[in-house]
């Protein structure tokens, strides 16, 4: 393939950067410091504000969660990650993409932690490990303003994929 058109192939420019920030992990390093990478490129990628990854259980409840665009000192003040009953918790149900321009348009647009971060626009996906979802990748508000369009949902279900083969295989 040439040059020119990988550049502007979504899927191919998120396997390249994904490579590159894989190798920058020690070569013995946990789940959570892979996934973390995966979730700060996603960000990075999309131009985000914010991004969050979640791993669940075959019960839905939150086991891991690694965040990105947030300093300790908001993190802290969390105290519990959002358990996807809002806009994020129809990614359980059918596994589609989620992309809203309003969040709190959304009918389902309840159950944010106290001190959660303000969010407009949203693009949340779901992580598939052993046949089921096990998890959901989702950035808010880009930067730019902008909403968020089909070649970032592009490189979102490609980290995706590979979020998930790290959970198949390391987190369970």
């Amino acid at each position: 393939m040439p040059l020119s058109l990988t550049r502007r192939d979504p899927e191919a420019k998120t396997l390249r950067a994904l490579d590159r920030a894989l190798r920058r992990l020690p070569p013995r390093h946990r789940p959570d410091e892979e996934l973390q990478a995966v979730i700060d490129l996603a960000r990075a990628l999309t131009g985000a504000t914010y991004g969050a990854l979640a791993v669940t259980d075959s019960s839905d409840r939150t086991l891991g969660f690694v965040v990105s665009g947030m300093d300790d000192r908001a993190l802290r003040a969390l105290k519990t990650p959002p358990q996807g009953h809002g806009p994020l918790g129809s990614l359980r149900y059918d596994g589609k993409p989620v992309r809203l321009d309003d969040v709190s348009e959304h009918r389902r647009a309840f159950g944010f932690p106290p001190n959660h971060p303000s969010m407009k626009r949203l693009l949340g996906v779901a992580i598939w490990a052993g046949g089921e979802v096990r998890g959901s990748l989702y950035v808010t508000d880009r930067r730019d303003g902008r909403q968020f369009d089909e070649a970032d949902e592009r490189v979102m279900t490609t980290l995706a994929a590979h979020a998930a083969h790290v959970i198949e295989h390391d987190w369970y």
